[in-house]
């Protein structure tokens, strides 16, 4: 049995937030107390105060309402609650440094790692290159790749997930830095048995009649896709929409539609790719970073590295 104390300062009905701002830095005392089963021994070790120490463990029981050691001069022991106590400290103080080492690590400048985000239409070759070409100047550094389209990109860096990404349109927000990089011409994809399949060039305005297949609201080259047509003066009739861009490749060659790429990696059989005259159809290609958000070196780094590809980031 122990002794519940009358002067707790904490009650059952505390606030999470109150109790772990109150104990947090108690517990690694806490731990290291136990550890040695005295007091003096624990000081030293910790390079403390001894007064420091015993007064804590005092606040502690204080705070928590019950008696965590037996004392018998600078000799301590554990009572039943101090043990029980003392196995949620220890997982609780292993994964706070866990968490610590995995963060160092990270910023390393030559083992860390860059969180880094492209559209999917940059995944097959654009990508694979330049880590590869930037791996051979780093070749410790990791990276965390996510694939996905621009908005979903933004949200991530603002929350905090990746640290750059690749996108198109180049974000103009006051939270953001967007750094334009190169530019993508964009083709009018035809079926290979199309009306149009045996001409090299094409205004889009020629295609205002057909039935197009483009990627779903919210990706960056769906409002490109949009943007040209309107301008072309018409409004594309839009029979599919898709989350990427082979797959819109493989919808047209089926005879599905047509629809405005960028140039694929590997030529598509069953498709002709047509140049677009007017109006200039082409989308550009930026790096992202949220403002104001320090780098850590391999970050740092990286981000040096790609504005240093202004103007020869994608393939010929």
């Amino acid at each position: 049995m122990h002794e519940q104390r009358p002067e707790a300062r904490l009650s059952p009905s505390s606030d999470t937030e109150d109790i772990v701002t109150v104990l947090a830095p108690r517990l690694a005392y806490f731990a290291g107390v136990a550890r040695t089963e005295h007091v003096t021994r624990a000081a030293q070790e910790m390079q403390v105060p001894q007064s420091t120490l015993s007064r804590a463990m005092v606040r502690l029981e204080q705070d928590l309402g019950v008696d965590l050691f037996a004392r018998r001069g600078r000799t301590v022991s554990l009572t039943p609650a101090g043990r029980t106590f003392l196995g949620s400290v220890e997982r609780a103080l292993a994964e706070i440094e866990r968490a610590a080492d995995e963060v160092r690590a990270d910023a390393d400048p030559a083992t860390g790692k860059v969180a880094f985000g492209f559209l999917h239409t940059m995944g097959s070759e654009t990508v694979p290159a330049l880590i590869r070409a930037f791996r051979a100047d780093h070749p410790r550094v990791r990276f965390s790749l996510v694939q996905n389209y621009g908005e979903a990109m933004i949200e991530r860096l603002r929350s905090g997930e990746l640290d750059l990404c690749l996108t198109s349109p180049v974000p103009d927000a006051p939270d953001l830095v967007g750094r334009r990089l190169d530019e993508q011409k964009l083709r009018l994809v035809v079926p290979a048995d199309h009306r149009l399949a045996s001409r090299r060039r094409i205004r889009l305005a020629e295609a205002a009649d057909e039935t197009f297949v483009t990627l779903e609201p919210g990706y960056g080259l769906r409002r490109i896709t949009d943007d040209l047509c309107r301008q072309a003066g018409f409004r594309p009739r839009v029979a599919f929409e898709g989350e990427e861009a082979e797959t819109l490749r493989g919808l047209v060659a089926a005879g599905l539609g047509v629809a405005l790429l960028p140039p694929p990696a590997v030529a598509r059989p069953g498709v002709v790719e047509l140049t677009v005259t007017a109006p200039r159809a082409a989308r550009e290609i930026g790096v992202a970073w949220l403002d104001g958000h320090p780098d850590t070196p391999p970050v740092a780094a990286f981000k040096k590295f790609l504005l240093s590809k202004r103007g020869s980031l994608l393939p010929e």
